[in-house]
């Protein structure tokens, strides 16, 4: 029996990058039994015409499409959860592209034992996994909820994980807009076992830079705030001492003015 993986797709005006997306997913090597579920937010370009005619043209490919209102990505990936019924589970961004070997190569450790694996990402852009992550033998970083607290090195669309975690981890906060993968991974990290494979298997945002360029992540002052909910959430939930609440509001705040200077010195060495 083939293993069923469900695949959930957020989209917002990605008529230019839809079916590159979709097309990395029927790509895969592997022969995994793939249900997408395409969550079209309230997009006011051609995106749903674009995705309801791959529909068409692919009826060996198993695509739902749901449309809603927009609310944002956090709410756009909880109609997805909702709606899953593989065991296990995926993110793809609509901008991004795996790689054929992603799916192939991720599902041999999440079914392995050694490490105990709930949950794995990898590397993106060919991106370096860095401080305070560090790589074993196998490649494999171990993710921790302080680790988390100081340094995010997954992004959405490298994670697959195992359905079972959601009856922990909770789905996505749908009210929040930034930093909204760190809180779903977060609460994860809290119960169970997460890797980062220090292999890069997804092209994120055309293999832009990961900070600062296009996409939410370019609003550095919002996703700074989307840091501090996320540590005032924690606080709040009795998972970080009061200390450590108020070194990481500030430790976020450096970190914000570090990645403008960053910004800022990219850009003008590019013009």
């Amino acid at each position: 029996m083939e293993t069923k993986i469900s695949v959930i797709i957020p989209v917002f005006n990605a008529q230019e990058t839809i079916v590159k997306a979709l097309d990395s997913i029927r790509n895969q090597n592997g022969g995994f039994d793939f249900e997408i579920i395409v969550v079209n937010d309230g997009s006011t370009d051609e995106s749903a015409k674009m995705i309801e005619e791959y529909i068409a043209e692919n009826p060996q490919v198993k695509i739902h499409l749901k449309n809603q209102k927009n609310g944002g990505v956090s709410a756009a990936r909880n109609t997805g959860l909702e709606a899953v019924t593989g065991d296990f589970i995926a993110f793809l961004d609509a901008d991004d592209e795996w790689l054929p070997n992603k799916t192939e190569k991720q599902m041999a450790l999440l079914n392995g034992n050694a490490p105990k694996i709930d949950l794995i990402s990898s590397s993106r852009n060919n991106s370096k996994i860095l401080f305070p992550y560090i790589l074993d033998k196998n490649n494999l970083a171990k993710v921790t909820f302080n680790k988390l607290l100081m340094r995010n090195e997954m992004h959405p669309s490298t994670v697959v994980f195992k359905r079972n975690i959601l009856e922990k981890t909770g789905f996505f906060d749908a009210r929040q807009r930034y930093a909204e993968d760190v809180y779903f991974f977060l609460n994860a990290a809290k119960h169970h076992d997460l890797y980062i494979l220090g292999e890069s298997l997804v092209i994120a945002g055309g293999g832009k830079r990961s900070f600062g360029v296009s996409g939410l992540s370019a609003n550095l002052l919002e996703m700074m705030r989307g840091y501090q909910k996320n540590v005032q959430d924690m606080y709040k939930a009795g998972n970080i001492s009061y200390l450590k609440y108020k070194f990481l509001r500030i430790f976020y705040r450096i970190k914000y003015f570090i990645l403008v200077l960053r910004r800022n010195y990219y850009n003008l060495n590019t013009k």
